[in-house]
């Protein structure tokens, strides 16, 4: 899988992001016109990206909200009940995605290795394409509300799980030989945060997603192995 392959395929604009939280968010959302809702949700969230990523999102006020987006204080409540509600929408849209994506992909492979490599793929070129979205995502989740909070730590602990699941896969088939995937798993999702969190590193050393893309799979690739002994999560050793 190519980047720009995976870019064609999913032209994720502000726009198209936003019509697609329109639908999902219909029984919140009081406007009900999907083109000129469509329209004001992309002004907004992209000015809440843009203002979070320069002062952070508990600093942004919805008064500055409403200047930078040219909306009225009331057009902005007929979208969400106040910043706390925003925050979930952004936050909760962006796990979505990610993780539909995923599914999809590794669903298309049988190999465990193929399907590694192709949810690894998946997960940077997504982060490539919403940046700031990631970024956001993860800068701001300390400011969820425990509820919120919560599904946002089980929403990366779903990508682990999906990522140990295949290595345990992996293992069972001769394929893999690593003592614990769960750790594995946690180090893997490490470094695909290293690339939106740190993306400054990356710029500066004219790193492409495609460079650090195979970079990381030749890792994963030397640290998994291929053996006949597997520990499955530091339990019961799985012998082929």
């Amino acid at each position: 899988m190519e980047f720009e392959t995976f870019k064609n395929e999913y032209l994720l604009s502000m726009e198209t992001i936003c019509e697609e939280i329109f639908k999902r968010n219909t029984d919140s959302i009081k406007v009900k016109k999907q083109k000129f809702a469509v329209r004001n949700l992309t002004k907004i969230i992209d000015t809440a990206l843009r203002l979070s990523n320069r002062t952070g999102f508990h600093a942004m006020g919805l008064r500055a909200l409403s200047k930078e987006s040219g909306l009225s204080m009331g057009g902005l409540y007929a979208y969400f009940e106040g910043k706390d509600e925003l925050l979930r929408i952004i936050q909760d849209y962006g796990r979505q995605v990610l993780m539909e994506l995923l599914q999809k992909h590794t669903a298309e492979e049988r190999d465990p290795q193929r399907q590694l490599e192709t949810a690894i793929k998946v997960h940077l070129y997504l982060s490539e394409i919403m940046r700031d979205w990631f970024f956001f995502s993860y800068m701001e989740a300390r400011f969820l509300s425990r509820d919120d909070r919560r599904a946002a730590i089980a929403g990366e602990l779903r990508t682990e799980q999906m990522f140990s699941e295949i290595m345990e896969k992996g293992c069972r088939e001769g394929v893999f030989t690593v003592t614990d995937t769960v750790l594995a798993a946690s180090l893997i999702k490490a470094m695909l945060q290293d690339w939106y969190l740190k993306r400054w590193k990356y710029a500066g050393r004219n790193v492409s997603v495609e460079d650090y893309a195979e970079h990381m799979l030749g890792w994963v690739r030397a640290y998994l192995g291929c053996g006949v002994v597997c520990q499955k999560n530091g339990g019961e050793m799985l012998k082929h």
